[in-house]
């Protein structure tokens, strides 16, 4: 197997430029940047490292091709030409899950079935054998057909890269982690940061903002599929690892302090942050946002509610009016507060230095900057 693979990083529209950095930052070359998604260049090593310390990507999937389909036949044939014997050994799962969009091939279950029979061709071939048993690790087939344009990936993670392994509980609208790490990047969390959230819900950001302050690779505690894949390394992976302990900054000065209306999700920020490992570095109080005093020399972050329901919407809009009374809006304290809200400067009684489109899901959101 050639050492130079093209690899592939999913992410929420409006944070290519983040992960790009971060992408560049762990060793990877030769990138093409489109929307929602990074490609590059990378050995085994970052393969690893990628999963492992990347904190703005959804996956990382290894791109075996891109190529035209406009039947069934083509799709066949341009899937058999690949060379799965490198990834796929003769007893490995390759179940085959993908996507299609304003292409000639809609039917995904059909697309489904057509890539898995061309694989199961191609490792007939190549093994020599007429069946395969699947029963070792899996090594997950991905395709996207988009405009009759056809790309074939491995997935090398496993469950999405936002599963840091600390949040197995969550409040009901949890910001998810990969966003999180976003906003804290834009925010600029440095090692001696203070940061605060006054909607801390689950403790989402404050441990992102941890993560990112104290140089914690936010995949450290968990375990990604590739990892079992008989083509890569066992060794390989452990190096990563230890790469990632030793990068850790156990010297910063970075604090984090969270409230909550909710004393239950009080307990929960403070369990989570135990789960990651920084529960030291957190304080979190029970307090409503008019209690709110932000100190001197920080950086507010948060995900304040907003409401669907025309009640909840007013609710909303008072919250974000007493948060205009209490948070920082530049010099020393600067604040950094995702909405979806159109008119969130309004009630907040100021017009943001900068904003920036995000989606929160499929929730068009602003993250607006007070600095």
């Amino acid at each position: 197997m050639d050492n130079t693979l093209r690899l592939c990083c999913p992410c929420h529209f409006g944070l290519e430029s983040v992960l790009k950095y971060e992408i560049t930052k762990i060793g990877g070359t030769d990138l093409k940047v489109s929307d929602g998604k990074i490609s590059f260049s990378g050995d085994e090593s970052i393969v690893a490292r990628a999963n492992l310390c990347l904190s703005t990507a959804e996956r990382v999937y290894i791109e075996l091709a891109e190529f035209k389909a406009l039947n069934f036949e083509e799709l066949f044939q341009g899937v058999k030409k690949l060379r799965f014997e490198d990834y796929i050994g003769e007893t490995d799962a390759f179940p085959v899950k993908g996507y299609s969009l304003n292409s000639a091939l809609h039917s995904v279950p059909d697309c489904q079935s057509i890539v898995k029979k061309a694989v199961v061709e191609r490792l007939k071939e190549k093994y020599g054998i007429g069946w395969f048993e699947e029963t070792g690790p899996s090594v997950q087939i991905k395709f996207s057909i988009l405009k009759d344009t056809v790309n074939i990936y491995l997935d090398t993670s496993g469950a999405g890269l936002h599963k840091r392994g600390y949040r197995r509980n969550s409040n009901s609208a949890p910001i998810k982690e990969t966003l999180a790490s976003g906003i804290i990047d834009l925010a600029r969390v440095r090692p001696d940061t203070v940061v605060c959230d006054p909607f801390c819900g689950s403790g989402t950001m404050l441990i992102e903002s941890a993560f990112k302050a104290l140089k914690i690779a936010p995949g450290i505690n968990r375990r990604f599929s590739a990892e079992k894949w008989g083509c890569f390394s066992p060794e390989t992976w452990r190096e990563e690892r230890m790469r990632a302990i030793d990068n850790v900054d156990r010297e910063a000065k970075f604090e984090a302090i969270g409230f909550d209306i909710d004393d239950s999700a009080v307990a929960l920020a403070l369990d989570n942050a135990k789960k990651a490992g920084i529960r030291s570095r957190i304080k979190v109080e029970q307090a409503d946002i008019t209690k709110f005093v932000q100190p001197e020399d920080s950086i507010v972050i948060c995900n304040p509610p907003y409401g669907e329901r025309l009640l909840e919407l007013r609710e909303a809009e008072n919250i974000y009016r007493q948060m205009g009374k209490v948070l920082g809006k530049g010099g020393s304290k600067k604040s950094y507060i995702i909405s979806p809200h159109e008119q969130f400067e309004q009630f907040f009684g100021q017009k943001a230095g900068k904003k920036r489109k995000l989606y929160n899901g499929m929730i068009k959101c602003q993250l607006y900057m007070y600095f």
